[in-house]
């Protein structure tokens, strides 16, 4: 490998803003913030939006589309009470 043209690969810790979780992890990613660790270490950090804490999809508090049934079901949910059935309607 030449020397120079790779970007730097070294501790980062990660923070989620939504309830302040950390976690810490090798990444290249260029960053101004840096963070004092816990056993003393500064690593360099990089705030983020949502992480597998905060996801619905790893949280279980994701609604599944198939449990909602879908708009024909709902339409003729809405309309069962009217008596049309496919004999009358055609």
């Amino acid at each position: 490998m030449k020397d120079g043209i790779h970007p730097k690969y070294r501790d980062v810790c990660f923070v989620d803003l939504s309830n302040g979780f950390k976690f810490v992890t090798r990444s290249t990613v260029n960053t101004r913030e840096t963070v004092k660790m816990d056993d003393g270490r500064e690593l360099p950090l990089v705030k983020l939006e949502t992480t597998s804490e905060t996801h619905p999809f790893y949280t279980g508090t994701q609604k599944s589309v198939d449990s909602l049934g879908g708009r024909v079901e709902k339409f003729r949910n809405k309309f069962a009470s009217l008596g049309i059935n496919k004999k009358s309607a055609s």
